[in-house]
Order: structure tokens, then sequence, then C-alpha cells
């Protein structure tokens, strides 16, 4: 399995391209439209866009995927504000617009799909946002704004939730192996190195 890194250009969250054969790929939080362009560059093509929640600086990209036959999958409980106006592009999106797109898949913690020959697990991580999550791939976890290098989400917007965000992180720490943790901003990092950090 191999995971592109897409760093964003400007403010907007790290993208992801994961894929285990180096043709079909799966998408996580495409934060911009130049993710497709750098899904095209290395011969991807992506079925399959996963959003770990619905903020604008995470979904700018969604429908570049979407326009040429990606699905996209999200919580049940994300969907409102994915396509609603607390996914803050209005007030916080500096006006650029988002390309339209629809939900097609709607996720429930603990479900197990296979996407691309790769199994994907769904970790529910409410707190950032309501229906927030993470998903693991093998020894990776994609952690969007639930976990960061050194720190964790924000709870003070739409839906955010301080006493979830806790009970997500003790979730997460809870967790019997190592993972690699893809973020949703800044720096790679692990999850044992995390639960050091915070004296787990």
């Amino acid at each position: 399995m191999t995971v592109h890194k897409i760093y964003p250009v400007g403010f907007a969250a790290n993208s992801y391209l994961v894929t285990n054969d180096g043709k079909t790929a799966i998408a996580i939080d495409p934060a911009q439209p130049r993710v497709f362009d750098e899904a095209q560059k290395r011969g991807l093509r992506v079925t399959h866009v996963l959003l770990t929640h619905g903020h604008f600086d995470h979904i700018g990209g969604v429908g570049a995927f979407y326009g040429h036959g990606a699905k996209v999958a999200c919580m049940k409980e994300e969907r409102a504000l994915v396509l609603g106006e607390n996914n803050l592009a209005a007030t916080m999106g500096g006006g650029i617009p988002i390309a339209p797109f629809q939900i097609d898949v709607l996720l429930r913690d603990g479900q197990e799909i296979e996407l691309c020959g790769m199994k994907v697990r769904v970790i529910a991580t409410p707190g950032h946002t309501a229906g927030g999550c993470c998903y693991e791939i093998g020894d990776c976890l994609f952690t969007g704004d639930t976990l960061f290098c050194g720190s964790y989400g924000r709870c003070d917007l739409p839906t955010g939730s301080y006493f979830a965000l806790e009970n997500s992180l003790k979730k997460l720490f809870a967790l019997g192996a190592d993972y690699k943790l893809y973020t949703g901003h800044g720096d790679d990092t692990s999850l044992f190195a995390e639960k050091q950090y915070y004296g787990l």
C-alpha cells in the first residue's frame, strides 16, 4: 500500500491518495481541486472519496472527483454538515466556491468496507464535528481533525463538543496496535508517539 500525501496550497487540509495497485485509489479529504490533478499525474483513478468530516478546508476538491465518477462517503451523522452552511465555506472559506457534489455512501461506526483492494475500517470520532471519523487502512490511521502531532482538533465550531472529543481521543488511544497517523493538518506522527506525548 502506498500513501501519497498532498500538501495544500494556502489554507486547506492535508489530502491523501491511497493505492494498493498503483492504478486505482481512494482519496481522503481532497481539500482542493488540485488534488485531482495530482492523482492524474500519478496515473491514479480515484474510485471513492472518504471524508473524515465536512469542513470546507477538507472538501474543496471533492467535486472534481465526483464529476469524474468517484463515489463520495462520510458518516451518516455528518451528511448535513458536509452539504450545508455549517461546512463554513461561506464564513471562513474566503469566498472560494466549492464545486457541487452529493454523498453516495453513508457510513457507520465500526463498518468495514473493501475499496481498491484495501480493507477500510470506519472509526467514529465525534468532537471536532458530530459526525467526524477516522479511517483505518492497514497500519495507517487517517485522523482528519481529531488528532494531530502534539495536538487535537478544536471543538468550538458548529456541532463540536469537547466532551465528545475527549471520549474519541480515549477511544483512539485504547486501540491495541501502533498506527502511523496521517493527520488533517501538520506533520505525520504515530499513535504510540501521541500516547507518550499525553503521558498515557
